[in-house]
């Protein structure tokens, strides 16, 4: 139907697979790059149907139908444009716009936005490599970007003045104001990004669309990005898609790590396939873009606890994604390292074996819900298990949310119900909370200053150990000894504390509103490692 507005049926194009649309009605088999089936458009016994996901089309060998979802849709249920585009606007979730053609006026303006922005671009490209930029540019190659690299990625550098604003003079100043490249103030246009590193943001086409620019002066937040505008909206856009396109057909996945650095290092150090979002916790159109592309997926992020509950959104959100053919996985890096870090000090290999071992998703979503909640009880268990149903829940094929739903029952009834078999004269042994080491200088410090040991009397009862008998001098004195004690009270109420967290973001990622908890955790936590910092340095 002419005159619909062409963002509105690319934005379906882009939020839904045609895999998913065309496999209503066609049963798809893999194969290759393609999905295969028969023709729903003539008879026939021999598969010669193929759907590409990544280009969005389907082609019949046999008859020579072909084209996209709309198409698909108006052709096998017989309907007209705008009856299709309305089922599948239901399907994407979006509300239907007016019908209009984009006006000439309109046209022009999207035109204009992107010269400017790639003009802007060939600006901080030049700058970078001129005086003013040079510490911008002694800090990207300490990064280990070599000058190929900074080509490669147009990697530039805004000045502290006003270059944008008094380069395009003679651009409108509105549609200089819609890239988002400058504002408007007291005393007339000014620069957005002032002393960055600027890093430009593609489109899937490889149009820049927008900037990230990065502080030099340690600042923050560390990274500011274009606020989003007709060409730009940052929770749809993946950082280094474009480059990675093809190179996530060749290697089978996509990998997903934190930041645009560590996206680009992976890229040129063996993993072509990596990109990244742009500084916002993953969105559901970010993991549509890359389903498009490919349905297997691995994130790679910091093993702190942040990297913890990014990877707890990514799987929550990924559920409804799933599809029989999917392989989700989840990779850490530890010892408070990045990708990029990893790569710099140990290297390729040590890169490869971290994305090797990542965890299968129906691994980490069993870990999540165990470390979430106290499985060795029955209401801790019967918390996991809801858990782990409302995130079942979300799997849209039947089938395969049968299967995991048999697969965690296994599970539940070998790993969590074992007590059940075991014999009632069988003797329950306490594990001890402690190593031997600790133990032995805590019944050091219980012989020689009883009175210490009487002082945090209650405190030791609760570590479940026997402090009877001798062992060797410790060499320690009575202010040693206390300070010994005092640091280990710590460490296990900081224990305590980790885990009240974990189980308040398993809640959170549960739709319960428990972020006060969580700030006063935090808080705790917080005060705590002070104490501990303060004691160790004593």
């Amino acid at each position: 139907m002419a005159g619909l507005d062409r963002n509105f049926t690319d934005e379906l194009r882009a939020r839904l697979s045609i895999v998913d649309i065309v496999s209503r009605r066609v049963p798809l088999v893999k194969k290759g790059q393609n999905y295969w089936g028969c023709c729903p458009f003539h008879n026939e016994k021999t598969p010669s149907f193929s759907v590409n996901e990544d280009k969005g089309f389907y082609h019949c060998f046999g008859c020579g139908e072909h084209g996209d979802i709309i198409s698909f849709v108006m052709k096998s249920e017989n309907v007209d444009f705008k009856t299709a585009i309305t089922e599948l606007a239901a399907a994407a979730g979006l509300k239907m716009p007016d019908y209009k053609p984009k006006s000439p006026d309109q046209v022009a303006r999207e035109e204009s936005y992107f010269e400017i922005i790639n003009n802007a671009a060939q600006v901080y490209q030049k700058k970078l490599f001129e005086e003013n930029g040079a510490h911008a540019l002694e800090y990207i190659r300490r990064r280990g970007f070599s000058d190929d690299m900074i080509k490669k990625y147009r990697i530039g550098y805004a000045p502290k003045n006003n270059i944008i604003a008094n380069t395009f003079v003679n651009i409108k100043q509105d549609n200089l104001l819609a890239t988002g490249l400058c504002r408007r103030g007291e005393y007339g246009m000014y620069d957005f990004f002032r002393d960055k590193l600027m890093f430009p943001i593609f489109n899937a086409r490889g149009q820049i669309v927008a900037f990230s620019g990065r502080s030099l002066d340690g600042s923050e937040p560390k990274y500011i990005n274009t606020t989003d505008t007709e060409l730009f909206h940052k929770r749809r856009t993946i950082f280094g898609f474009n480059f990675a396109r093809d190179a996530i057909h060749r290697a089978n996945r996509s990998i997903v790590v934190e930041g645009q650095i560590d996206a680009i290092q992976m890229q040129c150090n063996g993993f072509p396939e990596t990109v990244a979002p742009l500084g916002t916790a993953l969105t559901e159109d970010h993991i549509s873009l890359l389903c498009k592309a490919n349905r297997n997926i691995t994130f790679c992020f910091d093993g702190d606890s942040a990297g913890q509950k990014a990877a707890a959104r990514a799987c929550d959100i990924m559920m409804s994604f799933l599809r029989d053919a999917s392989d989700v996985r989840f990779a850490f890096v530890s010892g408070g390292k990045d990708p990029d870090e990893v790569l710099k000090t140990s290297g390729t290999v040590a890169m490869k074996k971290i994305i090797d071992d990542a965890v299968p998703l129906v691994d980490f979503l069993w870990n999540l819900a165990n470390a979430g909640f106290t499985v060795s009880t029955p209401n801790g268990r019967t918390q996991a298990e809801k858990f782990l149903k409302q995130k079942i829940a979300k799997i849209t094929d039947v089938t395969l949310r049968s299967e995991y739903e048999h697969e965690y029952d296994s599970r539940m009834f070998n790993e969590w119900h074992k007590w059940k078999k075991n014999k009632n004269n069988v003797p329950k042994i306490e594990l001890p909370q402690i190593d031997a080491i600790t133990k032995n200088t805590l019944i050091f410090i219980t012989n020689k200053y009883p009175e210490i040991a009487e002082q945090y009397a209650d405190f030791l009862a609760t570590l479940n150990i026997d402090l009877d008998g001798d062992v060797a001098d410790m060499n320690l004195d009575k202010t040693a000894a206390e300070k010994y004690i005092v640091s280990l009270k710590l460490q296990k109420y900081l224990e305590k504390l980790h885990i009240q967290r974990k189980e308040l973001v398993v809640k959170k990622l549960s739709g319960d509103n428990v972020d006060t908890d969580i700030i006063a955790l935090d808080t705790k936590i917080h005060d705590a490692n002070e104490k501990l910092e303060k004691l160790i340095s004593m």
